[in-house]
C-alpha cells in the first residue's frame, strides 16, 4: 500500500475552529426572498448577533422594517443570517384571497326551501279547507253564518239572473227592431222607384215611400234609445255586480278558511296537553287568528260593496228605464218630436247612417 493512505488517517484530521469560520463578518451574506434580487451584506458578531446599524444600512430603500422578515438559525442551518424581504403579510393574504377558491352562492338552495315551503303551505291549507267543505256538505261540521249579509247576497245572485233575462230580451227587441227598420228602409226606396216609374200610381207610390222613410227614421232613433238601455244594463250587470260578486267569491273563501282552522284549533284544545301539543296549539291559535282578521277584512268589503251597489244600480236603473219607457211611447205614438227630445234628456247620441265611427286620432 502507498505511502499516501497512511499520511491521512482520521486522527491526524483537523476540522476547521467555529470561531475561525466567523471571523471575518463579510463571509456571512443575507438575501431577499426572490432569487433574482441581490444580496445585502449584515455583519454577524462572533456569538451569531446581527449589528443593528448593518441591519438598517443593508435594507433596500423603500422597505419598512415591518415588510422584512428576518430569519436567524444556527449554524448548522441551511439559511443563516438570512433577511426574507417580501410584500407586506396584509398583501399577502389579500393576493391569496383572491387566488382562492370561487365560493358560489347558497342562493338557488334558499330559493328551493322557499319554493317547498310555499308547496307545503299550500297542500296543508288545501287539505284543511277541502275537509270542511266536506264536513259542511255531509252535515258534519260547524259552519259560520251572517244571516243578514247571506240575505243581502242571495238577493243579489237572484237579481242578477233577472236583469241577465230582461237583458237578454231587449237585445232580441233591438235586433227585430233592426230588422224592421232595415225592411222598412229598403221598402220606401222600391215606393220610390215605382213612383217615378208608374206615372198613374206617382202619388200614391210617394206617400207610402215617405212615411216607410219616416218610420225608418223614427225606427233608428228608438233603436238607438234601446241600444243605449241595453248598454247601461250590460255594464251595471256583467261589470258592477260581478266585481262584487268576486269579492263575494273571495269573502267565502275566506269563510271556509276561517271555520277550517278553527275546527283545527278546537279539535287540539280538546286533546291531551303535553309539550309537543301545546307547541301545535299556539301555532294553531297564531293561524287561527290570522285568518279570522282576514274573514272580517272581508265581509266588511263585502257590506260596503253590497251598499254602493245598492245605491248605484238604483240610480242607474231609474234614468234608464225612464229612458226605455218615454222612447217607446214616443214611438208608438208618432211622436218625433218627443222621442227626439227624450234622446236629447237621455245625452243619447245617434250614429248617422252611412258614417264610420271618428277614428282614435280624431276623439283625442
Amino acid at each position: 500500500m502507498s505511502d499516501n493512505s497512511s499520511d491521512t488517517t482520521p486522527n491526524d484530521a483537523t476540522l476547521p475552529d467555529p470561531e475561525d469560520v466567523v471571523s471575518d463578518p463579510e463571509d456571512i451574506t443575507m438575501a431577499q426572498d426572490s432569487p433574482r434580487s441581490a444580496a445585502a451584506e449584515i455583519s454577524v458578531t462572533s456569538n451569531g448577533d446581527f449589528d443593528e446599524n448593518d441591519l438598517k444600512r443593508s435594507v433596500p430603500v423603500g422597505l419598512g422594517l415591518s415588510e422584512t422578515h428576518i430569519t436567524s438559525h444556527g449554524f448548522e442551518g441551511t439559511n443563516e443570517g438570512i433577511v426574507e424581504a417580501g410584500p407586506f403579510q396584509g398583501e399577502r393574504q389579500r393576493v391569496q384571497q383572491r387566488s382562492g377558491p370561487v365560493v358560489l352562492a347558497e342562493e338557488p338552495r334558499n330559493t328551493a326551501i322557499e319554493k317547498f315551503e310555499l308547496v307545503r303551505r299550500w297542500s296543508l291549507n288545501t287539505y284543511k279547507c277541502t275537509r270542511q267543505i266536506l264536513s259542511e256538505k255531509l252535515g258534519r261540521g260547524s259552519r259560520t253564518v251572517d244571516l243578514e249579509l247571506e240575505a243581502q247576497i242571495e238577493i243579489l245572485r237572484d237579481n242578477k239572473k233577472k236583469y241577465e233575462h230582461v237583458l237578454k230580451l231587449a237585445q232580441t227587441l233591438s235586433s227585430q227592431l233592426y230588422q224592421m227598420v232595415q225592411t222598412q228602409r229598403q221598402l220606401g226606396d222600391a215606393f220610390a222607384d215605382l213612383s217615378l216609374k208608374s206615372l198613374e200610381l206617382h202619388e200614391e207610390f210617394g206617400y207610402n215611400a215617405d212615411t216607410q222613410k219616416l218610420l225608418a227614421k223614427n225606427g233608428e232613433t228608438l233603436l238607438g234609445a234601446i241600444n243605449f238601455f241595453i248598454s247601461s244594463v250590460n255594464t251595471l250587470v256583467n261589470k258592477t255586480i260581478e266585481d262584487t260578486l268576486i269579492t263575494v267569491k273571495q269573502y267565502e273563501t275566506a269563510r271556509i278558511e276561517y271555520d277550517a282552522y278553527r275546527t283545527d284549533l278546537e279539535e287540539l284544545n280538546l286533546g291531551p296537553r303535553d309539550a309537543t301539543t301545546m307547541s301545535k296549539i299556539e301555532q294553531s291559535q297564531q293561524m287561527f287568528q290570522t285568518h279570522k282578521e282576514k274573514y272580517d277584512k272581508m265581509r266588511n268589503d263585502v257590506s260596503v260593496k253590497l251598499k254602493f251597489l245598492e245605491e248605484n244600480k238604483v240610480k242607474v236603473l231609474h234614468n234608464q228605464l225612464v229612458l226605455f219607457h218615454n222612447a217607446i211611447a214616443a214611438y208608438f205614438a208618432g211622436n218625433q218630436k218627443q222621442l227626439e227630445q227624450t234622446l236629447k234628456q237621455f245625452h243619447v247620441k245617434l250614429k248617422t247612417p252611412g258614417v264610420d265611427a271618428p277614428s282614435w286620432l280624431e276623439e283625442q
